[in-house]
Order: structure tokens, then sequence, then C-alpha cells
């Protein structure tokens, strides 16, 4: 057992602002941090969005940095959120210690990974989360945190496989998780597609379909990974409960380079 310093957390920022929007029927507007970045991700804190996912599987974050960009994000209301490298619990259960109110867990192919996401995130008797939120124990009053942790996290098995979606049903009925996460890339991937964000074939939409009526049936989220703001209305206006707009990698370098290339166009070719 660890003994943790436990203050009141700031008024205005939200902890689970996220489960507040969807009580509301409307949709979440997720960002997604790669960078390594405390001023990354203050910056973008402040953009609007409802949430801020740290990205240590395919990002460039560790757990260092994803606390630094916790704390530089700490006084704006956003849910702060973690894609965890893999479905494994010593991990799961540190970057909840270090503030997560959400995991979004890649490659969960079977109704019993599923489960085991559930129990490495909850604290007995729901699962096998150890004790000691070092940083998390500032989301309320000393000891609260404890008693509201395994209401408020936010869990979303990544569908992103064949596999996974053969047993689409299967894993949405596990207790515990609050929807699904869709990688586009590697669902495609896995039917044997170009990776990519934005789908438009029949067939992945037809899975798009049945995943967002599967979770309707369960008052379950849906969430997916899009390129931008055309795809993610796109997805919303199909029924996902929670849009990720690229991440600030790409929104950077999609308008450097509109920027350096309208300078080019418009300078009479003395660029």
């Amino acid at each position: 057992m660890v003994t943790t310093v436990q203050t009141t957390k700031k008024e205005g920022n939200v902890a689970n602002k996220v489960k507040e929007i969807w009580k509301s029927g409307k949709a979440v507007v997720n960002a997604w941090l790669a960078i390594p970045s405390g001023f990354s991700a203050e910056m973008i804190a402040q953009c609007g969005f409802d949430s801020v996912t740290v990205d240590m599987q395919h990002g460039v974050q560790d757990y260092l940095s994803m606390v630094q960009c916790f704390q530089a994000m700490d006084k704006h209301p956003v849910t702060p959120m973690v894609r965890v490298p893999w479905n494994e619990p010593g991990i799961i259960g540190k970057v909840l210690d270090g503030g997560a109110y959400g995991v979004i867990c890649p490659m969960v192919n079977t109704p019993q990974e599923a489960r085991n996401l559930v129990s490495y995130s909850k604290y007995p008797p729901q699962g096998v989360r150890s004790n000691g939120p070092i940083r998390a124990g500032m989301y309320g009053t000393a000891g609260s945190y404890q008693k509201t942790a395994n209401a408020d996290t936010i869990l979303l098995p990544m569908m992103e496989t064949k596999t996974a979606v053969e047993n689409m049903e299967a894993i949405l009925d596990v207790e515990g998780i609050d929807g699904v996460y869709i990688g586009p890339s590697d669902l495609g991937f896995s039917y044997g597609l170009e990776p990519k964000l934005d789908r438009t074939e029949p067939e992945i939409l037809a899975i798009y379909d049945k995943i967002i009526k599967e979770c309707g049936k369960r008052g379950l989220n849906p969430g997916i990974h899009c390129s931008g703001a055309e795809g993610a209305a796109r997805a919303i206006n199909m029924g996902f409960k929670l849009v990720t707009l690229s991440n600030e990698v790409g929104m950077m370098t999609t308008y450097a380079k509109m920027q350096v290339n309208a300078t080019r166009k418009d300078s009479g070719g003395k660029a």
C-alpha cells in the first residue's frame, strides 16, 4: 500500500467530462498527442477539445512525458486519457495512477482480453488494480479517489482486427467497458486493404454500422480515429460518440505544408 498526498482537484477541470457529454447524448471531440512535450499539450488543451489522449503506443511518448502532458493541461477542462502500448497490467495501472481518466487499449481481439483490460483497470472487487494513485489521488479529497475511480475511469478496447470484429458481440457484452475505439488503419489492413483512416469501402462501412448498432443496444459509446474535421463530422453523423482529429503532428505538418505551398504559389516564382 502506498501513501499519497491528496488535494482537492482544481475547480473547473472536470475529470469525467467525457462521461458527462455522453450522458447528454452528444459526441466527444478528442485530441491526440504523439509529441512528448508539455508545451504542446498545454496549447492543444486550450483549443476546445473535450478530451486529450497521450499516445504511448505509436507516438514517441513515454511515462514521464505523459505525466508532463497531464500537468501542462491540468488547468483546462479536458479529460486526460492515454492509449497504452499494450493490454498489460503494469502499464495500465501506472497510467491510471499518473492521472489518466480514460484508457484506450490496442488490439483487443477476444472477450477474455476485454475482461483482462477491465480487471487491470479496476480496484477490487471489480478488478485487481493495485492501490497507489500517486497523481490521480489529486482528483478529489483525501481518500475519495478510490471510492469513485472504478465508476469514473473510461475503458475503450480497440476493435481493429478481423478477429475482433468476429468476436464483436461477445466483446461488447463484457461488463466494465464504456465502448470500443476503432483503429481504421489496422482494421482495413486486417481485411487486406490499404492502411488509412477515413475509410469508404462498403465492407468496412458495414462493419462500422454494425458496431454502432450493437453499441447502441448496450448503451455503449463507439469511438474512431479520423484524419480531420471532415471525416470526424461524417463519423459523428454515422453515430460514433467519440472522434479523434488526427494528432498534433498531422495538424502541424498539414498546416505547415499548406502555408509553404501558398507562399510559393503566390510569390510569383520568387520562392
